[in-house]
């Protein structure tokens, strides 16, 4: 099997978290939209499952819960042009969640991260864990992978101004299409 990622321009494309932290302004496009775009591509999503799920580790320990207690999940493939770039979650917590657009099976118009800015939840501060490993089948198909080839996951907490966890993402990559870069200002 031969990747169809091999034909999707990553190069030296360096993508920045901050566009995926911050609302949309009205009318605007959500953010892989809008930086696929500048890079002459076509980005967009396809919702995979979108519901309630128990919280795996990761999302427990983020949200101060049980695991395997009930949270909003949001599953998307992430695509470049035609191929498959990405499995992103996005997971909730039912007291923010529940009985918003963020349950909906259906696209948010500039994205989560907008929809929760209208809820008053907006990104204070971020972290972020990123781990690579060998995926499992069902991964390595949905992101059309060659055997072999390792993945990335980047797992992030998004806090309030308050330091309360308002959405816990885990987003999984072929480690061939990505680049990591991190930049800081110290002192």
């Amino acid at each position: 099997m031969t990747s169809s990622r091999e034909e999707v321009p990553v190069g030296n494309w360096v993508s920045r978290s901050t566009p995926y932290l911050t609302p949309s302004t009205a009318g605007q496009a959500d953010a892989w939209t809008q930086e696929a775009a500048a890079h002459g591509a076509r980005g967009t999503n396809r919702l995979d499952h979108v519901g309630h799920v128990q919280a795996p580790a990761f999302v427990a320990d983020a949200f101060g819960i049980d695991e395997g207690q009930p949270v909003v999940a949001r599953r998307r493939i992430v695509y470049l042009d035609d191929a498959p770039m990405e499995i992103a979650t996005s997971y909730y917590p039912l007291w923010i969640a529940a009985d918003t657009d963020l349950a909906e099976p259906r696209k948010i118009k500039g994205g989560a991260i907008t929809a929760l800015a209208s809820l008053g939840y907006t990104t204070a501060s971020v972290t972020e864990d990123v781990v690579a490993d060998m995926p499992d089948e069902e991964t390595r198909a949905a992101l059309d992978m060659d055997a072999g080839e390792p993945i990335i996951t980047l797992y992030r907490s998004n806090r309030d101004a308050d330091g309360t966890v308002f959405q816990a993402e885990i987003m999984t990559t072929a480690a061939a299409t990505r680049r990591l870069r991190y930049e800081m200002e110290v002192g």
